[in-house]
């Protein structure tokens, strides 16, 4: 439940919505989108109330990745990436060259382009995430609202995906918020961050400014160090045994057994 949250998203940035577990970070996407009644508050997109635009208005304006998403065993990858172009469909037609071109570099964006006639449901877990997060893209909406969007995917698709997220808000000043849970990540991709706790925005504002060791603490209840790194915010949990050996870079002898002493 969300209580006393206030906050407003700058068009055109990622924001990063940061803290722990059961904090009300999907809460807050589904309310925007207006999954979830509201017992009190207002939720306004440009001044208006988001109650009071209509659901296919909304969709083309609003893409929503969720945490778990399903499909049945029939689709393959090719029918549910053109799922993504419904909203903009007219009654009787279907997906323009242009919507087909969106479809194909989506795919080709999370290294999928060769696998649009597979079944979704054979994919791997890290390839279904990817396919999804391909579906959301290609639905082209100014808005993209991403809860956990590199879950279950490797180093490398999680980079590829957040360096696509930020090069949608530089190139097409896409808004795009995202629930992260690591916070080097997010401050890798983040312009701005809000750290929530109990259904509170404890803060919010340029990330650089909101990842401090104090907030960290107060957000997370651990200690933290938190320094720069060639022009990138590091956050690193501060090692609770005393004796333990100064931080040092672990060189690539060290890691093989073969010359280890």
């Amino acid at each position: 439940m969300l209580d006393g949250f206030s906050v407003q998203f700058k068009p055109g940035v990622v924001t990063a919505l940061v803290g722990p577990n059961g904090c009300g970070k999907s809460t807050l996407l589904k309310s925007i989108l207006g999954f979830l009644p509201k017992s009190a508050g207002t939720i306004t997109l440009e001044n208006r109330e988001i109650t009071g635009i209509p659901r296919r208005d909304l969709a083309r304006r609003i893409a929503y990745l969720p945490q778990e998403n399903h499909c049945p065993d029939y689709i393959v990858l090719g029918e549910l990436i053109e799922l993504a172009g419904y909203a903009r469909y007219s009654l009787f037609g279907g997906p323009t060259a242009q919507d087909r071109q969106l479809f194909a570099d989506a795919l080709r964006t999370v290294g999928l382009d060769d696998m649009a006639h597979v079944p979704v449901n054979s994919l791997s877990g890290g390839q279904r995430q990817r396919a999804w997060v391909a579906m959301v893209l290609a639905q082209d909406a100014e808005i993209i609202l991403m809860d956990e969007p590199v879950n279950h995917l490797d180093m490398k698709y999680q980079y590829g995906v957040l360096e696509l997220v930020q090069r949608l808000c530089r190139d097409q000043n896409k808004t795009i918020i995202a629930v992260l849970h690591d916070l080097n990540l997010a401050s890798a991709f983040a312009d701005d961050m809000v750290m929530m706790r109990a259904g509170k925005a404890i803060v919010s504002g340029p990330t650089r400014q909101v990842i401090t060791p104090q907030n960290v603490r107060t957000v997370f209840d651990f200690d933290a160090d938190v320094f720069a790194r060639n022009d990138q915010i590091v956050c690193l949990p501060r090692n609770r045994d005393e004796d333990c050996a100064a931080t040092r870079p672990i060189t690539d002898d060290e890691n093989d057994p073969a010359v280890r002493p």
